[in-house]
């Protein structure tokens, strides 16, 4: 008799858990508090804001990460795509976490690995479901993983090498406190064996305190015997991997997630500098994080979409030498905005274009320390970025890095990204 699997919250994870186990045979059916939802043809649902009263008769049920844990309430198992690929990979996986730069650390990860001649793998929260690269990992490959605190909520086995980066608050507004947000993030060290690797970034207190629960060897970075910057050089082991001003990242905030990388994959490289080098010279980033979009009267146009929290947009600010015209706002959260207006008012920003929900917010922050160097940007993006350019000079930056999610105006951080871009190329 076919298994009896149900798949809440049907998103990227969700479709790649129908594959999956549709695949396998199951029986399946799919809840989802979207009526809407646009379904596989045949399909079994239950839609609506009353899907999770459904839950009853199943043998397994799957949650998706945009799903609260503590909703389900059933006594079949539930698990998730991220632990059934653990549970099945038969290869060694490098799981990434952190507030900000997952992504780019994870991908600069498989790059390094890549250099070296390993066959990586490379998925979770940067977009493509483990699950559905499963068949093709054999025990020789490796994995990386990006991993959010959704995602790691109930992980129940950890990597071979966990990483964590800086820690600062996030998503409160999902979970029920800065506690809850750590400790699932701990989760990917507290399964972890004494041959297991936990790397940490040694000058963040959470990602500290999370990898002292592995069992494992811990590994610092941004100090030995981690990867650490030193004479405008990056180091690893007493070796130069390469100069500062060769790092193809913008930033100096991409200096700590190199350090993150290098750290993580020293020994499975062998521990040759020159492979490292290739990589992190070679890696520009990712699309929507301070990605150069290009230049108009002298004027740089830089789409930092991704950047949807105060810390990130902290270190964008600090990215740039030249004066900027710094795109702020979007939906709020209720996040302090107090040391962001300090940020941006000490950070060379020569004026602010503030959009979006939390408009008033921002403005009250700045008011507060005497900062008035902003103007209201409109209501569509063409002519964010039209006020963007009046206020602009040759020789500046202009810098989309909204401090804030794009969900009151766009439809994801990506739509906010591409309709930047959009509008600059149309200049």
């Amino acid at each position: 008799m076919a298994q009896k699997v149900a798949i809440v919250g049907y998103g990227t994870e969700g479709e790649a858990a129908y594959r999956y186990w549709h695949e396998l045979g199951a029986d399946i059916t799919i809840l989802d508090a979207d009526a809407e939802k646009e379904l596989p043809k045949g399909a079994k649902s239950v839609l609506g804001p009353k899907y999770l009263e459904h839950l009853e008769g199943f043998d397994l049920v799957v949650r998706s990460p945009g799903v609260k844990p503590w909703l389900i309430a059933i006594k079949a198992p539930v698990t998730t795509v991220v632990n059934e690929f653990f549970a099945k990979c038969p290869a060694r996986i490098i799981g990434v976490t952190g507030t900000k730069g997952k992504g780019t650390t994870s991908t600069l990860i498989a790059r390094i690995l890549g250099e070296a001649g390993w066959r990586t793998h490379l998925g979770g929260n940067i977009g493509k479901p483990p699950l559905d690269f499963l068949s093709n990992v054999r025990a020789s490959h490796l994995v990386v993983l990006e991993l959010s605190s959704f995602q790691l909520m109930d992980l129940a086995v950890s990597p071979h090498i966990a990483v964590a980066l800086t820690i600062v608050p996030e998503h409160l507004d999902w979970h029920r406190s800065m506690h809850e947000y750590v400790a699932a993030k701990g989760n990917l060290f507290w399964h972890q064996q004494a041959d297991d690797v936990a790397v940490y970034n040694a000058h963040n207190h959470y990602a500290t305190e999370i990898a002292q629960l592995s069992a494992g060897e811990k590994l610092p970075y941004l100090e030995k015997p981690g990867a650490v910057i030193a004479d405008g050089q990056i180091m690893m082991d007493g070796v130069a991997i390469c100069a500062v001003d060769e790092v193809g990242l913008i930033g100096p905030h991409n200096l700590e997630n190199i350090c993150a990388a290098v750290t993580a994959t020293w020994e499975l490289v062998k521990r040759n500098p020159d492979t490292v080098a290739r990589a992190v010279k070679g890696f520009t980033g990712l699309p929507h994080r301070l990605e150069e979009v290009r230049e108009v009267g002298r004027v740089r146009y830089i789409n930092d979409s991704f950047s949807a929290n105060p810390i990130a947009t902290e270190a964008a600010v600090k990215s740039f030498m030249e004066p900027k015209v710094l795109i702020l706002g979007g939906m709020d959260r209720g996040l302090e905005l107090a040391q962001l207006a300090k940020a941006v008012a000490g950070g060379g920003v020569k004026q602010v274009v503030l959009v979006g929900q939390n408009t008033q917010r921002l403005a009250a922050a700045f008011n507060a320390i005497g900062f008035d160097r902003y103007t209201l940007g409109g209501s569509s993006m063409p002519e964010i970025v039209a006020q963007a350019r009046r206020l602009a000079a040759p020789g500046d930056v202009v810098l989309l890095s909204p401090a804030s999610p794009s969900f009151d105006m766009f439809r994801n951080f990506a739509d906010r990204g591409e309709q930047f871009d959009a509008a600059v190329r149309a200049l």
